[in-house]
């Protein structure tokens, strides 16, 4: 039977992001959550994440250096599967061939959760909606229906063995509030995930304002919860795929 988001941490899970840090501000104290519980949590990276950043020094193999981050942010919430598409940062789109590549992910992972960035515009805060952000949202979403659970898509993956396969839970981050449905208490993981974006030390002029500000969304998005004072929270937008309330071919 397919997870059901609210009863128990899924075992594999899988979290496509445009940039490196993305995953960071949206989902790692959840995320953290789930793999204390024993689930095992892949990242995949769609863009090299090179045009980021403030610094001049940084500039040289700013591509590279983001790795190093994105790796070392994820070993903090206990994720040691990070795969990297290495897309140009500012330019990914939903094509054939990044659909490909995020349907053999899928394929390869067979996760209980996908956790994607939103391919919807927010205006409440227009830097949620990054076209990168857009795309990875777009074209995850083409993956998971129907082309992942289609064996005649990408017929070269299921001849090398990588076999269609349904996934049962898309949860997106990153996208408009009024589409949000789940609201995850971190309570208790704000500085694990305060200590996983401030990793990504290339992005951050003002460490202070950023952990500051990212504390005071944890809380608003607590409230909007309808969760205790003083609680935390991560926001999330979840659409089943394949669940005892979907049906196959419509």
């Amino acid at each position: 039977m397919p997870l059901a988001p609210d009863t128990a941490p899924p075992a594999r899970v899988l979290v496509f992001a445009a940039h490196p840090d993305d995953i960071d501000f949206g989902a790692s104290a959840t995320i953290a959550g789930w793999t204390a519980a024993g689930a095992h949590v892949s990242y995949c990276i769609l863009t090299d994440g090179d045009a980021g950043g403030f610094s001049d020094e940084d500039r040289p193999g700013l591509a590279a250096l983001r790795r190093e981050e994105q790796i070392a942010a994820a070993g903090l919430v206990g994720v040691t599967d990070v795969t990297f598409l290495g897309e140009p940062d500012g330019y990914l789109q939903p094509t054939d061939g990044v659909l490909r590549e995020i349907v053999r992910r899928m394929r390869e992972v067979r996760p209980d959760v996908v956790l994607s960035m939103h391919p919807e515009r927010s205006w409440d805060r227009i830097q949620k909606s990054h076209p990168d952000h857009l795309a990875c949202g777009e074209a995850v979403t083409r993956a998971i229906y129907p082309a992942v659970e289609n064996p005649f898509a990408y017929p070269e993956l299921e001849a090398a063995g990588l076999r269609s396969f349904r996934v049962p839970w898309l949860w997106f981050y990153g996208g408009p509030a009024h589409l949000e449905n789940r609201f995850v208490d971190v309570t208790g993981s704000e500085d694990t995930k305060i200590a996983a974006i401030s990793a990504h030390r290339s992005q951050h002029p003002d460490v202070g304002r950023m952990q500051s500000r990212v504390r005071d969304i944890l809380r608003e998005n607590a409230r909007r919860g309808g969760l205790p004072e003083g609680r935390s929270a991560e926001s999330f937008h979840v659409v089943g795929i394949n669940t005892d309330e979907t049906i196959a071919g419509f």
